[in-house]
């Protein structure tokens, strides 16, 4: 430890690395936990219920229910891990993690704060700098590894509920993957490059004088893509196939149980707060504040941060609101609406392009 302290201490850019590390996968995986709160006080409200509000710290400190989640966690840690006879058990313990670390990796590439210079030194505030070669092709690729997680889960449970989960999962997957990808392909085209500070900056300034310069406004179209394939991305309703409580009793998740079904539970918020992310990113100016120049540091940490966390409520929100789809219904939205309307958005600002607009 004492070697580690002086390296960190010699090295400000080690240091700071470790620094932007710990924010970034100790904050996400933070914010995945308490939204699970969030989700049941959210659905409370919306469905005119109390929500959890018993657990409480020291028996007595109830912080409308905020303790849940931690009694959550320690009922999950003491819970009995059953692994089904005839399951492949190296797959089975693997899949939580081949769940949990794309989701958490995602973020790695998205700038939460304006860059800033000390001591002639610059920092950027993404663990990944700008001019890394990846750009946001990283969380696009990166997220969708995670459907091997779902999947590696269903079949090495050996249940057929499960497989059908993970079947459903990577047709929803295949199906949104390109619409999405396309709607991105044109923010692209707009910023000039595909590097996450490159798009943020193309998003300063106003438009028209009267509203801010974020891509939502140039490309509206390609927001309601993007948007509605982040909810097939995340299997979140109206798009939880993978899941399906109604119908196949619990997807992918059926036979796991104590710390490998929570880690699952935390991938799909981890996935969750990552689009969020994105989406504040590519269409709502990231950490840009409206009207504001030249936002302070911690003014613009504090901005991606609101934009980033009203979007996961939109999911929450969504979730609570709208039933799920049929089966049919997704492919047929997926194919015939979402990738039809992303390759009309691209071909109409390619258009716009070539006419120097």
């Amino acid at each position: 430890m004492d070697k580690l302290a002086s390296l960190l201490h010699t090295s400000p850019a080690i240091a700071w690395m470790v620094a932007k590390l710990v924010i970034v996968f100790a904050g996400v995986f933070s914010l995945a936990a308490v939204w699970t709160w969030v989700e049941r006080r959210g659905s409370a409200m919306i469905q005119d219920r109390i929500g959890p509000n018993r657990a409480a710290l020291f028996g007595k400190i109830k912080i409308i229910g905020l303790a849940q989640p931690l009694a959550d966690g320690i009922k999950f840690f003491f819970k009995e891990d059953l692994v089904p006879h005839d399951a492949n058990k190296g797959l089975f313990w693997l899949a939580p993690f081949l769940a949990l670390v794309p989701a958490l990796m995602g973020f790695a590439v998205i700038p939460f704060g304006r860059s800033f210079v000390s001591g002639g030194q610059e920092y950027h505030l993404a663990l990944l700098d700008p001019g890394n070669g990846m750009g946001l092709l990283y969380p696009l690729a990166i997220g969708g590894m995670a459907v091997y997680g779902v999947l590696v889960a269903a079949w090495s449970s050996n249940n057929k509920w499960s497989i059908l989960g993970g079947m459903r999962s990577s047709a929803a997957m295949v199906s949104y993957e390109i619409g999405m990808s396309l709607a991105v392909v044109a923010l692209f085209m707009r910023a000039g490059g595909y590097d996450p500070s490159e798009i943020i900056t193309a998003q300063g300034g106003t438009l028209w004088k009267v509203l801010p310069n974020w891509n939502i406004f140039h490309q509206p179209l390609g927001f309601i893509v993007f948007f509605t394939c982040m909810f097939a991305e995340t299997n979140r309703l109206p798009f939880d196939f993978a899941e399906g409580e109604s119908e196949i009793v619990a997807g992918f998740n059926t036979e796991y149980g104590s710390m490998k079904f929570s880690l699952l539970a935390l991938s799909e918020y981890c996935h969750l707060m990552t689009a969020s992310a994105l989406m504040a990113t590519l269409y709502f100016g990231g950490w840009q504040v409206p009207f504001v120049q030249d936002p302070s540091v911690m003014l613009s940490v504090l901005s991606f941060l609101v934009k980033m966390l009203f979007f996961a409520w939109v999911f929450v929100w969504i979730r609570w609101t709208l039933p799920r789809f049929r089966y049919d219904q997704l492919m047929h939205l997926g194919w015939k609406a979402m990738l039809p309307m992303s390759m009309v958005n691209l071909v109409f600002h390619a258009w716009r392009m070539s006419q120097g607009h």
